[in-house]
């Protein structure tokens, strides 16, 4: 009998995404296939389908916080991604809440401002957004969501002026100046990750697949710029899996 080892523990406090394709069951499915065990807590119930949102109900915060005491009580997770949440302000009161249960627990937020069909989650204000981030390791916008989070025009000196409180990895897929481009800026200036191809075709969800990758290959013990290496491939070959706006994690 093969004797079993123990699998690095990771952690998703994002919304459900009945297609499957974003949010929780994205980030757990990219977990699996990192060969990590991925634990989901839910921050909101959606309602939508690979092309289209209908609605939102929001989790409150003491009832994210109640969903991950107890696991994180019992298991050494050391990595939690982020997606989808109400607001700001009740990152403001999970966050700090979860690291006193798990010390040294590290945050990699993807901000959902709104969906890709279009629909807003909220306009927070770059304040709001700006007392978040202190409690980050990362921070993986996209060209529209730097700006609106730093206040700044321009996403890529938007995704700059955020990383003097965290690391952040500015999103190739909506930038004009750089397309398919993305930018890790941190502590030592800034890292650039060329596209691999010019045709990838669109998948939902592909910002989760990301920052869920991000996470697992920092659970493996890589670093973050290797980690955002690794998880741009890994998006890639999960862009290139289908033709429909749905795509398949594939097992290596």
């Amino acid at each position: 009998m093969r004797r079993q080892t123990t699998k690095p523990y990771v952690m998703s406090l994002a919304g459900l995404d009945p297609s499957g394709g974003a949010g929780l069951l994205a980030d757990i499915k990219t977990f699996e296939v990192h060969g990590l065990t991925g634990f989901g807590v839910c921050t909101a119930l959606t309602v939508q389908t690979d092309s289209e949102f209908l609605g939102v109900e929001w989790v409150p915060a003491d009832r994210i916080i109640a969903q991950a005491m107890p696991l994180l009580e019992k298991f050494p997770v050391q990595f939690c991604k982020v997606g989808l949440i109400a607001h700001p302000d009740v990152l403001l009161e999970v966050l700090p809440a979860l690291r006193s249960i798990r010390p040294g627990l590290r945050f990699i937020l993807d901000p959902v401002l709104k969906a890709s069909a279009g629909y807003v989650f909220h306009a927070a204000l770059t304040s709001q957004w700006k007392a978040v981030l202190p409690e980050l390791m990362l921070l993986t916008p996209n060209n529209g969501e730097a700006i609106a989070m730093s206040g700044l025009p321009d996403g890529p000196k938007g995704a700059q002026l955020l990383s003097a409180s965290c690391a952040v990895l500015l999103k190739g897929g909506h930038r004009t100046d750089k397309p398919g481009w993305d930018t890790l800026y941190h502590d030592n200036g800034y890292t650039e990750f060329p596209p691999a191809t010019a045709d990838a075709p669109p998948k939902h969800g592909s910002g989760c697949v990301l920052s869920a990758a991000v996470t697992a290959a920092l659970a493996k013990g890589l670093s973050l710029p290797e980690a955002c290496h690794a998880a741009k491939n890994y998006t890639l070959n999960y862009l290139q899996s289908s033709p429909g706006l749905l795509g398949h994690h594939q097992y290596s």
